[in-house]
């Protein structure tokens, strides 16, 4: 103690030196036995000094305390002034974070600070772009969206962004295409997907980005897709027709709480991203005369979530894609490690959950679950053709409920629709480890149309726990076609030929030696 004081304060120093010196003579008398004065003193030391000496002592224990105290505190002070500076209110980020300093929330923007007009006719395409620029200047931050609906051609999206609608907000996108850019073809696709050369952009768009959140209080994001369905269907259109939202090669992007309705194409479309989250999403097109309008259609991307989400529109609930022929070859980015659960949708064209058919660069590691079909076309289905390459390997669907659907399991391996001539029909894609556990379901025409082939197998493919309830007795219900797999346990209605046969103790009962017959029925 004595030599922090030195350290801090000469003064403080001598005065502490001299209450420490006092104290220590003073506890010397004390302590110290009196030598002399005749025989008594010699056996009997003394434990306290007399009444002169005890109140000197008192006297200097207090002066020592009080310097102590005094030293204690200027010190105290001392660090606090000098160790711990008050914090700044705002920090510019850049400086904050090199002085390594608390950094200020991102800012919040609303978009009426740069003119937009929600009547649904102003056009606020220039009041996005300058809004999006401000929050790209300053490293990221928030766009609200306010109650109104706000008219815009396309526009695109910056990293560390939040686009946030409120309730009552509604985005609608211009349906003149004039004022739709034009971009590359996709290179997984070789061309724009309907026509040749470049394709429609989508009205919000992103890419190269990171941390990119679209939420909301259930706004609406409307494509206002009328007008482009009935120019597709004319053949009007020049180009491939663009998504709503599409977001390519970026990363952390997290979709919620919004509702996406009347896309001119594809609805969500996430092309080489990684990290991704759609939850509590509404999804919505017409269920006829709506063409290709895809729910969401993950699309080479890796580590998805897609759960709590109710679609209902004219193509595929969800496909899960990864490329076309020979370009999906070539670019190589699969798509892996997806996530589909508690969902429920309605796709009187098409499926609900599909893989492909463009897959060339491979789908792995899928587990679709606790999903609701109805009123749809086909269920969960897999569809691919000779000249996709790559697999379909390691795919899980786990209760799994139908309800009204023509075709509740499907994969098809002839879906022969082709970019251009140049694709290779000797790659074959491989078709493997496939599970269907626990599927239910009523009103349902044919429960399992599996169809391979002699160049595409299907291996490895199991039923456990299985009862749907079927409309038309009369046709072979359970069909298959160059198929190796298992059925465990009970399965209804009765499983094909091709399958060997276990028990719930997963002991062989019948191993099948019809792997390769052929019974697929396509009149119903």
């Amino acid at each position: 103690m004595l030599e922090a004081a030195a350290a801090s304060s000469p003064r403080a120093a001598a005065a502490a030196v001299s209450a420490g010196a006092a104290i220590a003579a003073a506890s010397a008398a004390v302590s110290s036995p009196r030598r002399g004065g005749g025989s008594g003193a010699a056996h009997h030391h003394r434990r306290w000094a007399p009444a002169p000496y005890r109140a000197c002592l008192v006297a200097l224990w207090l002066v020592g305390f009080a310097l102590v105290f005094l030293w204690q505190s200027t010190s105290v002070g001392r660090v606090r002034l000098y160790t711990r500076p008050p914090m700044p209110k705002r920090a510019p980020a850049s400086a904050a974070a090199s002085m390594g300093q608390w950094v200020a929330s991102p800012p919040v923007y609303d978009l009426r600070e740069f003119g937009a007009v929600g009547d649904g006719r102003t056009v606020n395409t220039a009041a996005f772009e300058a809004a999006v620029a401000a929050i790209a200047e300053r490293g990221g931050g928030r766009l609200n969206v306010p109650v109104g609906r706000w008219l815009t051609a396309p526009f695109n999206l910056t990293s560390r962004m939040t686009l946030f609608l409120a309730a009552g907000a509604e985005i609608l996108g211009i349906q003149d295409e004039r004022y739709w850019p034009l971009m590359s073809p996709l290179p997984s696709y070789g061309y724009g997907r309907e026509h040749k050369g470049p394709r429609y952009g989508s009205l919000i768009h992103g890419q190269d980005l990171k941390d990119v959140t679209i939420t909301g209080y259930n706004g609406t994001i409307n494509g206002q897709g009328q007008s482009w369905w009935v120019k597709f269907r004319r053949k009007q259109l020049n180009h491939t027709r663009g998504p709503l939202v599409q977001l390519m090669r970026s990363s952390n992007i997290i979709i919620s709480n919004i509702t996406l309705r009347d896309s001119p194409f594809w609805t969500l479309h996430t092309f080489d991203c990684k990290n991704v989250t759609i939850s509590e999403t509404t999804i919505l097109a017409p269920i006829a005369g709506a063409p290709n309008t895809d729910g969401i259609d993950p699309d080479s991307c890796e580590n998805v979530v897609i759960k709590n989400c109710y679609i209902s529109v004219g193509d595929d609930g969800i496909a899960i894609k990864s490329g076309w022929d020979q370009y999906g070859i070539a670019y190589g980015r699969p798509s892996a490690n997806i996530i589909i659960q508690n969902v429920v949708i309605r796709s009187m064209v098409s499926a609900g959950v599909s893989i492909g058919s463009e897959m060339s660069g491979g789908v792995s590691n899928v587990l679709v679950e606790n999903v609701h079909i109805w009123d749809s076309r086909r269920g969960v289905r897999i569809k691919t053709a000779p000249g996709r390459g790559a697999y379909v390997s390691n795919i899980a669907y786990r209760n799994i409920s139908l309800e009204h659907v023509r075709v509740g399991i499907v994969i098809k391996t002839d879906y022969n629709e082709h970019p251009d001539e140049g694709f290779d029909p000797k790659a074959v894609p491989i078709i493997e480890n496939i599970s269907y556990t626990s599927i239910h379901g009523q009103g349902v025409r044919v429960p399992v149309r599996i169809q391979g082939s002699a160049e595409i197998p299907v291996k490895n493919v199991t039923f456990h726990d299985m009862s749907v309830g079927i409309v038309d007795r009369k046709h072979h219900v359970f069909q298959c076609s160059f198929v190796q797999g298992q059925v465990i346990g009970y399965v209804f209605p009765v499983p094909c030929k091709n399958l060997d046969m276990y028990n719930e103790r997963r002991e062989l009962v019948k191993q099948s030696t019809f792997q390769n017959i052929s019974d697929i029925d396509y009149s119903f």
